[in-house]
């Protein structure tokens, strides 16, 4: 099984979402069918075929939270030392050349990704533009409007 680069604070959200899905959510869930069950006739009841759906959707959750967890590689930023490169986990201030634009990203895991907080996918087109350079370098993207130019500003491991 390939490993999923993930930082320190993805894998910790991912232990929450698990931990929250086995104490919470599983019980919860079965407090639900049990209670269906007991309003009698199971061929006609809504609810109980809503809280069964919920079960096979926690139960998968569960599943998939744990093979995430067991394929992750945790990379912790700030223990880097990529000698000034971008790498997985790293920190970047960007300017778009064509704009002035300032924005700044970290590069994260798949499962933590979220472009309101300026985390972006290690796999995205703007990652992969970036991946591998250093402050000063310009990194040409493909974006869905077209063809954009970002200037490194700085790279920190936080």
């Amino acid at each position: 099984m390939a490993t999923l680069p993930i930082t320190k604070r993805g894998a910790e959200k991912l232990k929450e979402e698990l931990q929250r899905l086995k104490t919470v959510e599983r019980p919860a869930v079965i407090a639900a069918i049990a209670e269906a069950r007991a309003q009698g006739d199971l061929s006609e009841n809504a609810e109980y075929e809503a809280a069964k759906d919920r079960q096979g959707f926690i139960e998968g959750r569960i599943m998939e939270v744990e093979g995430k967890l067991s394929a992750a590689q945790i990379i912790d930023p700030s223990a880097l030392d990529a000698g000034g490169r971008i790498v997985f986990g790293a920190t970047v201030d960007l300017e778009d050349e064509d704009t002035g634009t300032a924005v700044t990203y970290q590069i994260v895991g798949e499962d933590e990704a979220d472009l309101k907080f300026g985390l972006i996918n290690v796999s995205s087109p703007i990652a992969r533009a970036l991946i591998g350079k250093e402050e000063g370098d310009v990194a040409v993207v493909m974006a869905p409007g077209g063809e954009r130019s970002y200037e490194i500003v700085s790279v920190k491991y936080i």
